[in-house]
């Protein structure tokens, strides 16, 4: 199974603050809009996204469908197929895909130590 590009996605309390601190770790801007409060970073294979009030933790993040840069990736596994494969091994998710739509979807579950994980489809 493909998960796609990782990322962790952090809840920030001051986008500003988190966003020069982690640019003083070496990480530099690779999109997002801070005027609507999230921005991703990147430090070589590292990538993180801070988001200022969109949720209340953080999110271990994967995009099916790209790379570590966010390029697109000839083969990969839809986010439907995933979805699939993780409920016949019967893993909880606390969303849902439509099967029967294509293209851009999410699916989200929690580890068993209460982590949260997306599995967000932007293609």
């Amino acid at each position: 199974m493909k998960l796609g590009a990782f990322s962790i996605s952090l809840a920030v309390k001051d986008i500003h603050k988190s966003k020069a601190f982690y640019e003083n770790l070496g990480f530099v801007y690779k999109g997002g809009n801070i005027d609507q409060n999230w921005v991703v970073l990147k430090n070589e294979n590292a990538v993180i996204g801070l988001f200022q009030g969109m949720f209340e933790d953080n999110i271990i993040t994967f995009n099916p469908g790209w790379d570590g840069s966010a390029q697109e990736l000839e083969e990969y596994d839809d986010v439907r197929a995933i979805q699939n494969h993780l409920k016949k091994r019967g893993i909880e998710l606390t969303a849902e895909a439509d099967e029967t739509s294509s293209g851009p979807a999410h699916i989200t579950l929690t580890d068993p130590d209460g982590n949260h994980i997306l599995i967000d489809q932007h293609r």
